[in-house]
């Protein structure tokens, strides 16, 4: 079904490349090595693939950026950064956007499963904005992450399976947007990566959830390093839940959202409800919870008439 602008609308910012003393080179795809470490190369030694924000080589200039949302009638909202020049990149106008339009798809009673994705083909999201961050000091430097924690949370926070359409680079903030979604679809082209310390600062916020993802071992190595890791590995670790050829990553995008909106609704937010226990309770507290929740589930009358119209299928209602 085609989809219609959210009727919260399209937020629209603007900002420019500024790294002096950079010098890009063209992105050569045959520069890659066997396992995907390297897109591309910076004269300073920083590789353009690790560099947030997409740097393209339009030093100073001003480039055109939007949040928007679609969604459908069938409770599909699809959240898009557009900042394509910059590699979807990070800057405080799209976070602000970003936030607000997670949080308002949030109370909207008929949403049933969010996507979150990218234009252009080249990022899912390249990371924080580095010319906004060259600028921050310790003041502002708490603003400007507790802003990226902010996008994250909402994410984590949202009432239904939010799902991650990833092609092209994840790094630094987006690797850790894509971690804070309930499951991530990515194409054979894409890269992950932690870049922070190749830049003079830590991983911090959401970085702590790949230790989950892919255990503390893999977790340190990514942000030790700073290295990144194609489509295929990142499968191989369970950073991601599936990796197809990027002409079919809509098709398999489809196919994931089609499964979960044959499921209850009122199920489906239950469950969301218990996979976030699950990350952030002790065990016990979170089976102890989940009682209350299955209980729950009886209230709306969902659960029943679901049962017992699986009893009617398959000819066993008494």
């Amino acid at each position: 079904m085609r989809g219609r602008p959210y009727d919260l609308g399209a937020v629209s910012v603007h900002g420019g490349v500024y790294l002096d003393g950079l010098e890009v080179l063209p992105f050569n795809r045959e520069s890659l090595s066997g396992r995907g470490l390297r897109a591309a190369t910076l004269r300073s030694g920083i590789d353009d693939a690790i560099i947030d924000g997409g740097i393209n080589g339009n030093h100073g200039s001003a480039m055109h950026s939007s949040v928007t949302v679609q969604q459908d009638e069938s409770g599909l909202a699809t959240v898009c950064i557009d900042r394509p020049q910059r590699r979807n990149a990070l800057s405080r106008d799209v976070m602000t956007a970003l936030i607000e339009r997670i949080e308002a798809l949030s109370v909207w009673p008929s949403l049933r499963v969010m996507v979150l994705t990218g234009t252009g083909g080249k990022a899912f999201i390249g990371g924080a904005d580095i010319d906004e961050m060259s600028r921050v000091d310790q003041t502002s430097a708490r603003t400007f992450i507790t802003q990226v924690h902010r996008c994250c949370r909402a994410l984590v926070d949202c009432p239904v399976p939010v799902i991650a359409r990833i092609d092209g680079h994840a790094l630094g903030a987006g690797l850790e947007i894509a971690a804070a979604c309930d499951l991530r679809i990515a194409s054979d082209r894409s890269f992950f990566g932690m870049p922070e310390v190749r830049l003079g600062i830590p991983s911090v916020v959401e970085a702590a959830l790949l230790p989950r993802l892919i255990g503390a071992g893999r977790a340190r190595w990514l942000v030790y390093t700073g290295e990144s890791i194609d489509a295929r590995r990142a499968l191989d670790w369970g950073l991601v839940e599936e990796v197809v050829p990027a002409v079919e990553l809509d098709a398999a995008l489809a196919r994931t959202v089609g499964l979960l909106l044959t499921n209850g609704n009122q199920a489906l937010r239950l469950q969301k409800r218990l996979c976030r226990s699950w990350d952030e309770q002790p065990l016990t507290e979170a089976i102890d919870g989940s009682i209350d929740l299955f209980v729950s589930a009886f209230s709306t009358g969902e659960g029943r008439q679901r049962l017992l119209a699986y009893l009617d299928a398959h000819g066993r209602r008494r």
